[in-house]
């Protein structure tokens, strides 16, 4: 297999009680997990209260050198 420059995403596991911040996007601001399952997460706002249903949307991501692309099956 080829040698690349590879971004691996992974979904991040959102707790209930988590503080967040996100940088930007229509989300972009400070909030509160509500509840967090494998489909939805709830996000409370902590100056106004609202409330907002979500699908589960942050990522962590790792730049990776001399990857091998695309990945096998074991590695994802």
């Amino acid at each position: 297999m080829a040698r690349h420059r590879v971004t691996r995403f992974r979904q991040y596991p959102l707790t209930i009680g988590q503080k967040i911040h996100i940088k930007d996007g229509p989300r972009q601001g400070d909030w509160e997990v509500v509840s967090a399952h494998e489909r939805a997460v709830r996000l409370r706002c902590p100056l106004s209260g609202k409330e907002l249903d979500v699908k589960p949307f942050c990522y962590l991501a790792e730049e990776c050198e001399d990857a091998e692309w695309p990945a096998p099956d074991a590695e994802s």
